[in-house]
């Protein structure tokens, strides 16, 4: 199937489907953390210190431990397992923190039938919560630090961005035995997209498949931050109840950390809906937002043992410091380049007499500041451009869209040519505009503009249809067709990236000082008017500031806002003590 359509913008959306956005809003409000329930291949029990009373245990803990749930509540956890299993449990929290992952503690054996059992703990909520889980291989496994070392060794080498995340596939998929595992990458829309596949031959191919981003609603996203990897062996369990299911202060308990957590039926519904019966995730982190994921699929039940999650979760650390660390390379390397042109752009204008037209004359080394294809001036009611850039009849409808912005204050773009131009084909190729005020009571402006990119779009079902619905909307299920929905969008260009807003706003904080500095009065001219002023005080004040202002570059556009609204101040404060001169003898 196949069809072309455009992207919208917010003020150019086409209307929604009502019972659509309930469930999109029922879905994001889900709160998946709070299941009060855990998956039936392990046991969970909370306790207290200092004394080890048990506040919580799952309803299958009798099979474990030979105990009724009733008897377990407040009693000792001393009671049911042994002395040294007890001190290593104590042993790991004195080394957590609370809000820390899950650290395995021990192999031990457990209960009357003596159960070789992995437990996990982590302190959350002043409780020590602690997962029991069968033991599936001998203690004689690979330590996770050599498996991780031996597979980091394998991706360190990597020639580039692509051959690093397909070697990362094929590592995990070589470690956990899954049909398939896929690096998946969120895009600035949140919406996700398939880089890397590693997968049995006959399975088809996900590779370059996009999803959008209610497949990960927000809260689904921020638990993968908290907890790195997540683990389901086999999605059609029934799940196990937390008892009680509240506590004494009636709130249910936070299972955000748990590995054992019972996951949301819908997704369940959707894992179904793929024909995956088992799947785990790791989360790649860089620069404390969800890059990705590392997803794992299988058609048949597959439990992964704690030791090999805890080298996964290595290996996935491992992972996100490379993509963290090419991210900051990339950055840096934007940021150095534009630093260079604005400080050459800085000196040219400081040695015209007239910063602000000397501008009209730099738009060539303007347009290499910041990433982009071309720019605008908007200056005296004329307008100036460079490279690929709209003209004049476009002025407009480029500040009837910053009407609708906050643009006082710095930087405002849009990735979407309906925005400004009216329709994509007025646009005539343009999309993308980062604007900057020098002058907001002369409606002066500099625009830098980004081609369209006409992307080609391969979904993984229809964008447009993310949910099953009742009649009247109140009840969701994922949907069930994941045949592949190929979509051309045209009017959209890359997105500015937070590098480029800090760009941008270090470039506007320079390009204000100039201004400034060139609409400062001259103190000579106004003695020889006859009109002797003591403002020199206020001036050099305002100059100090100003100078400080454009050393700033080291901090974040929004603190050096701060600092240039101050320098307004003081300027109209300058600028009011002149027009109501106070004459003065020196």
């Amino acid at each position: 199937m196949s069809r072309t359509r455009r992207r919208f913008g917010q003020r150019g959306a086409r209307p929604v489907n009502p019972a659509l956005e309930r469930a999109l809003e029922a879905c994001a409000s889900e709160r998946i953390h709070l299941s009060a329930a855990i998956q039936p291949h392990g046991y969970l029990i909370t306790c207290q210190l200092p004394d080890w009373t048990i506040h919580h245990v799952s309803a299958n803990i009798e099979a474990l431990l030979g105990a009724p749930v009733q008897e377990m509540l407040r009693s000792s956890l001393r009671e049911f397992l042994t002395d040294d299993l007890i001190q290593a449990i104590a042993e790991t929290i004195g080394f957590s923190e609370p809000g820390a992952p899950p650290q395995r503690a021990a192999v031990s054996n457990i209960g009357p039938m003596a159960h070789l059992c992995d437990v996990s703990v982590h302190i959350a909520d002043s409780l020590v919560h602690i997962e029991i889980e069968p033991q599936l291989r001998s203690a004689g496994e690979r330590s996770p630090t050599v498996v991780a070392q031996t597979m980091i060794a394998r991706v360190a080498n990597s020639a580039d961005i692509v051959d690093f995340n397909q070697r990362v596939a094929e590592q995990v998929r070589q470690l956990t035995g899954y049909d398939r595992v896929m690096v998946y990458r969120f895009r600035h829309d949140d919406a996700g997209e398939v880089v890397a596949e590693s997968r049995a031959s006959e399975l088809p191919a996900y590779l370059g498949l996009r999803y959008p981003a209610s497949d990960i609603p927000v809260q689904a996203r921020a638990l993968y931050l908290r907890n790195r990897i997540r683990v389901i062996p086999d999605a059609r369990y029934v799940p196990v109840p937390i008892v009680p299911e509240r506590d004494t202060r009636g709130q249910p308990l936070d299972l955000s950390q748990h590995a054992l957590r019972s996951v949301s039926p819908v997704h369940l519904e959707y894992l179904a809906n793929m024909g995956v019966v088992a799947s785990m995730s790791i989360s790649i982190i860089s620069g404390g937002r969800l890059w990705g994921l590392i997803a794992c699929h299988h058609r048949s039940p597959r439990r992964v043992p704690p030791g090999v999650r805890a080298a996964a979760d290595l290996f996935g650390l491992f992972v996100s410091m490379r993509v963290a660390s090419r991210e900051q390379q990339q950055a840096a390397a934007l940021e150095e380049e534009a630093r260079n042109v604005r400080d050459a752009l800085a000196l040219r204008l400081d040695n015209a007499s007239e910063p602000r037209l000397a501008l009209t004359a730099e738009l060539d080394l303007l347009v290499r500041a910041i990433d982009c294809d071309g720019v605008g001036l908007l200056q005296g009611g004329h307008w100036y451009s460079a490279g690929r850039a709209p003209d004049g009849s476009f002025v407009p409808g480029l500040l009837g869209w910053l009407q609708g912005c906050n643009a006082a204050t710095g930087p405002v773009s849009t990735d979407h040519a309906e925005e400004w131009a009216g329709t994509v084909d007025a646009a005539d190729g343009l999309a993308g505009v980062l604007a900057l005020p020098l002058d907001l009571g002369r409606d002066e402006w500099v625009f830098f503009f980004r081609c369209e990119q006409v992307d080609e779009v391969r979904w993984a079902g229809s964008p447009d249809e993310p949910f099953l619905l009742t009649e009247d909307g109140t009840r969701i299920g994922p949907r069930a067709s994941f045949a592949a929905w190929h979509e051309t969008v045209r009017g959209v260009s890359a997105p500015w990236t937070d590098a480029d807003r800090r760009i941008a706003g270090r470039l506007h904080l320079m390009l204000r000082e100039r201004y400034r500095r060139g609409s400062l009065p001259d103190l000579g001219d106004i003695r020889a008017q006859g009109t002797r002023l003591d403002v020199r005080s206020q001036r050099d004040r305002l100059q100090q500031l100003s100078e400080l202002l454009d050393g700033m570059v080291h901090v974040s556009p929004q603190d050096a806002a701060q600092l240039s609204d101050r320098i307004d101040r003081l300027e109209s404060d300058l600028q009011g003590l002149i027009d109501n001169a106070v004459v003065e003898e020196d």
